[in-house]
């Protein structure tokens, strides 16, 4: 083995909030942690819009200063204007991302056991075999990198998760942050079947600054365009802009010989709004624990992380994402006249307030329930899966999929 090869117990790719917060967790152990992250700076480019539900402070300790602003009203728009409002418990956070993601550098970055590798891009690796061992070897643009475990961090692009024959299906976001007079106390989405794959938003960030954007799978720039002209927003206006990726689907494999996927590469994120933040979290404990066994047993083969990772995660928040994603399959069929229609169901049947009391940003299992025993939701949704086929088909695989 080459002398030059710089040697670690574990390599993490990608210095987001997935990979500084899991090597926070990780930072006390006597492992040896490398980061590697392609930009220089921590958090940039921006690329979320930056709201998360209330679960944030029950996960990590947070500083008052990274909390922006909290919203008390989701106000939800139909095509033709026609709107439902949502309240309740839920009082979502709106977030200084940047500042979240450099919230665990910071943290982690001074312990003598970690190093991050900043505006270094991971190029590649491959399975090499050291005194009858399995390691990892990392090429970066700067050095090779030889480590026990490999951590794929990187996104929904995840050029480790490609490497091992994932691949995410995406949407395209852009967003431009801009003074306005919206309600600083409402975050409105706003539907259409122009952007099926998610909505148009705005998202108060406080200080009459708002963050204004839409995510969909084509045409991403004309699209934006057509939605602030709709809203009336003059560009020109604007303080700046964002544009970023979003992995659309369900969770993937994620457990892999001396590997493991977390965060937007494993695509632990909800189909209903691109979020992923509480989902990433949850995981990344999750992952810590499961290192630590591997490293404590000298176990790194699939099967072990597969049993201490992948299937903790498809417990606690897989069936939770197969529902986001029953969802939004159904909201992508929905024409013009079907959003007005299910608009009037909930303003009429005394849904709005159910769903102000037990909506969950997070995990809408309960809610769907109380939904579908409605009996005029139940007869709406339920002529969708008998007129198309295949979406009944496509459903019933999202609920029996392992």
């Amino acid at each position: 083995m080459d002398q030059n090869i710089e040697k670690f117990d574990l390599a993490i790719v990608g210095a987001s909030l997935a990979g500084n917060y899991l090597c926070f967790l990780l930072a006390n152990t006597n492992l040896r942690i490398l980061v590697i992250e392609e930009h220089k700076e921590i958090g940039l480019p921006f690329q979320c819009a930056g709201i998360v539900s209330q679960k944030l402070v029950q996960l990590i300790d947070i500083p008052k200063d990274i909390i922006l602003n909290r919203v008390s009203v989701a106000k939800i728009v139909a095509p033709s204007g026609k709107f439902i409002q949502l309240s309740g418990d839920e009082n979502p956070y709106v977030i200084d991302r940047i500042a979240l993601d450099r919230l665990f550098y910071e943290k982690a970055k001074n312990h003598e056991n970690v190093r991050f590798y900043l505006g270094e891009k991971f190029e590649s690796f491959k399975y090499i075999k050291d005194n009858h061992e399995k390691f990892v070897l990392l090429k970066t643009s700067k050095r090779e990198v030889k480590a026990k475990m490999l951590i794929g961090c990187d996104g929904p692009l995840s050029l480790v998760g490609k490497i091992l024959g994932i691949k995410n299906k995406v949407i395209y976001a852009s967003q431009i942050r801009m003074k306005g007079t919206f309600n600083q106390n409402n975050a409105v989405m706003y539907f259409d079947p122009k952007w099926k794959e998610l909505f148009g938003w705005i998202v108060p960030e406080g200080n009459q600054i708002y963050r204004i954007g839409i995510a969909s799978s084509k045409k991403i720039a004309t699209k934006f365009k057509l939605f602030t002209k709709t809203l009336g927003i003059d560009l020109k206006q604007k303080i700046d802009q964002q544009g970023g990726i979003i992995p659309f689907g369900m969770m993937n494999k994620i457990a892999f010989d001396n590997i493991l996927l977390l965060g937007d590469s494993a695509c632990q994120v909800k189909a209903t709004t691109g979020g992923g933040i509480v989902m990433l979290l949850t995981c990344a404990k999750i992952a810590a624990n499961c290192l630590i066994k591997c490293f404590k047993t000298n176990n790194f083969s699939k099967k072990f992380i597969k049993i201490n990772y992948e299937k903790l995660c498809a417990s606690k928040i897989g069936k939770q994402l197969k529902i986001h994603y029953i969802i939004r399959s159904l909201l992508e069929v929905f024409t013009k006249k079907d959003f007005e229609k299910f608009f009037q169901i909930i303003k009429t049947s005394k849904i709005e307030h159910l769903i102000s009391i037990y909506g969950d940003m997070d995990f809408p299992k309960e809610i769907i329930f109380k939904l579908i025993k409605n009996p005029l939701v139940f007869t709406f949704l339920i002529r969708f899966i008998l007129k198309d086929p295949h979406l009944f088909i496509k459903l019933l695989k999202i609920l029996f999929k392992r």
